[in-house]
């Protein structure tokens, strides 16, 4: 199984990071049901900027926890 770390762009131009073993599903959840992150129900639409793929959930979690303490800044490089 593979998982993906990601973010996500709010309707307000903040960014959201998470990690999921299906990322199809896990943005429709963030769009359009209530199983979305609370953050992300109050900021919809989202919209996908960027991922990464990783083997394990532990190597996934790990660069989510990482990327979630970069500024803006550093965040937005990752696809500029």
């Amino acid at each position: 199984m593979s998982y993906f770390v990601y973010i996500l762009q709010c309707a307000d131009s903040s960014y959201y990071t998470g990690c999921t073993n299906n990322l199809e599903k896990r943005l429709k959840e963030h769009n359009d049901s209530k199983r979305g992150a609370h953050y992300t129900k109050l900021r919809r639409p989202v919209i996908l900027k960027y991922k990464e793929k990783y083997e394990t959930l532990i190597e996934g979690r790990r660069r989510e926890k990482e990327i979630k303490g970069w500024g803006r800044e550093k965040k937005q490089r990752l696809w500029i």
